[in-house]
C-alpha cells in the first residue's frame, strides 16, 4: 500500500475533515526531509503506521473527539498532537516541549501542514502556570511512567478533563503507582483500552485518567521532582 493509499484509508477510518490527507502528507514529507526532525522514524511509509495511525487511534475515545482545549506534553516531533490537531480543527491544541530545538521543529511542522488551531510552547510541564486548569484533554506519548504523567497533567486539566496516555503492555507496578498518584492529585484511572492502531502494528494501551477533584496547590512539585521522586504505591503511608 502506498503512503497516499494508507493515508486515504486512515481518513476514511477516522472520518477526518477535508484537507486532512494533504496536511498529513505534508507532515510526513517534513519528517522525511528535515534533518532536525526529532524522531528515528522518518520513512513516510513507516511513519504512517508508527506515528499517524498511532496518534489517530485516540479518536476512538469520546473524550478526545469532544475536546476543545488540548495539550500534548513532551510533543517532540509532534505526535500525537499534530495529527490530532488536523483531525480536530475546532479544538485548540498546544504542543508543549522543554527543548527549543524541538519547539523550532514543531513550528515548522505547523507551518507546512497549514493547521490554524495549534500553538507551540517551549516549557516544562511543571513550569507552565499559564496552562493550569485550562485543558479538556492532556495527551502524552512515550514521555514518562503513568504516575509521573499524572503529576504533570493533573494541574493542567480542568475539572472533568482527562489525561490520555499511550503505553505498551500494562505493568502491574506502574498501574499501582498511577492509581496512588491519582488519589493524591484529584484524578481517577477511568479506562485502559487495548488498541492496535493498524494491522500488524504493535499492540498498546490508551490509559484515561479523569480529573474528579481539584489538584492540591502543592502539585506539581518543583521541576524534575516528579521523575526524581515519583509518587509510588510502595510509599503509601501504613
Amino acid at each position: 500500500m502506498s503512503v497516499r493509499d494508507a493515508l486515504a484509508t486512515l481518513v476514511a477510518r477516522f472520518d477526518l475533515p477535508a484537507g486532512a490527507e494533504d496536511a498529513l502528507d505534508a507532515y510526513l514529507v517534513l519528517l522525511a526531509e528535515d534533518p532536525t526532525a526529532p524522531t528515528t522514524v522518518t520513512d513516510p511509509r513507516r511513519a504512517v503506521d508508527e506515528h499517524i495511525a498511532d496518534a489517530l487511534v485516540a479518536l476512538d475515545l469520546d473524550v478526545v473527539r469532544a475536546a476543545t482545549r488540548v495539550a500534548d506534553l513532551g510533543a517532540g516531533a509532534g505526535v500525537p498532537g499534530i495529527p490530532l490537531a488536523i483531525a480536530l480543527p475546532t479544538a485548540h491544541v498546544t504542543l508543549v516541549d522543554s527543548l527549543e530545538r524541538k519547539g523550532a521543529f514543531l513550528r515548522r511542522a505547523v507551518d507546512v501542514t497549514g493547521v490554524q488551531n495549534v500553538d507551540v510552547v517551549v516549557a516544562r510541564a511543571e513550569a507552565w502556570p499559564a496552562g493550569r486548569e485550562l485543558h479538556d484533554v492532556i495527551l502524552a506519548r512515550a514521555v514518562a511512567p503513568l504516575g509521573v504523567l499524572a503529576e504533570y497533567a493533573a494541574p493542567l486539566l480542568a475539572l472533568g478533563g482527562s489525561l490520555v496516555a499511550w503505553k505498551g503492555q500494562p505493568e502491574p507496578e506502574e498501574e499501582a503507582d498511577a492509581r496512588y498518584a491519582a488519589e493524591l492529585l484529584g484524578l481517577e484511572v477511568e479506562d485502559r483500552r487495548p488498541v492496535t492502531p493498524w494491522a500488524g502494528a504493535e499492540r498498546r494501551s490508551l490509559y484515561v485518567l479523569r480529573k474528579v477533584a481539584p489538584t492540591p496547590s502543592r502539585y506539581p512539585r518543583r521541576e524534575g521532582m516528579a521523575r526524581k521522586r515519583p509518587l509510588r504505591a510502595a510509599d503509601r503511608p501504613a
